[in-house]
């Protein structure tokens, strides 16, 4: 039984919309620095390059795309599990 006051989480919608999410950020990071809109995000783009510029993660399309499924795959995972323990330590 839930404790009074919590709703449980679904795992798989919380971790498939912070991951689709975060996707979105990297692409956009990624193209905003590229064409240099308002400047680019380069504190951001930096992260995403310390994190996955040796699996190929670059500052063009295709590299952005590659990083946008890397951030996905990562970010659903770690999602998932937090919502997973969550769901244990509210019953």
């Amino acid at each position: 039984m839930v404790k009074p006051g919590y709703t449980k989480i679904n795992p798989l919608k919380f971790a498939l919309s912070a991951a689709i999410i975060m996707a979105l950020i990297v692409i956009l990071a990624t193209i905003a620095s590229i064409w240099n809109i308002l400047g680019g995000i380069p504190a951001l783009v930096s992260i995403i390059h310390d994190l996955y510029g040796r699996m190929g993660y670059s500052m063009n399309f295709p590299g952005a795309l590659l990083g946008a499924l890397y951030i996905f795959i990562d970010t659903f995972i770690l999602t998932w599990v937090f919502a997973w323990l969550y769901n244990k330590l509210i019953d």
